[in-house]
């Protein structure tokens, strides 16, 4: 079984940064692509960054230039660097990874959430 925990997310003005963590865990044998999502009330779901296993990044048009998706292999933890944050970015942010575990099995996994509130 494999686990994702989130960590970093709260409360942000106008302008600041956060950094958000997502840390794969269990019996993993490798992981590709990995990456954020985000969900907020009344809007779809939108894909926020991905990062593939070789460090290729792609970014919403509306964080680009932002936000800074990252990921260190050895330790199977995806980074979200969210910078010139502003109120629209308030939203439940989920990671995820494309995990081969042990047994050689192919999942996608999820993070169980956390909250990104962006209020003066």
């Amino acid at each position: 079984q494999v686990q994702l925990v989130e960590s970093g997310g709260g409360l942000a003005q106008p302008g600041g940064s956060l950094r958000l963590s997502c840390a794969a865990s269990g019996s993993i044998f490798s992981i590709a692509g990995m990456g954020w999502y985000r969900q907020a009330p009344g809007k779809e779901r939108e894909l926020v960054a991905s990062i593939t296993s070789g460090g290729s990044t792609n970014y919403a048009d509306s964080v680009k230039g932002r936000f800074a998706i990252s990921r260190d292999n050895a330790k199977n933890t995806v980074y979200l660097q969210m910078n010139s944050l502003l109120p629209d970015d308030t939203a439940v942010y989920y990671c995820y990874g494309g995990v081969r575990d042990t047994y050689s099995k192919f999942d996608y996994y999820w993070g169980q959430g956390t909250q990104v509130t962006v209020s003066s």
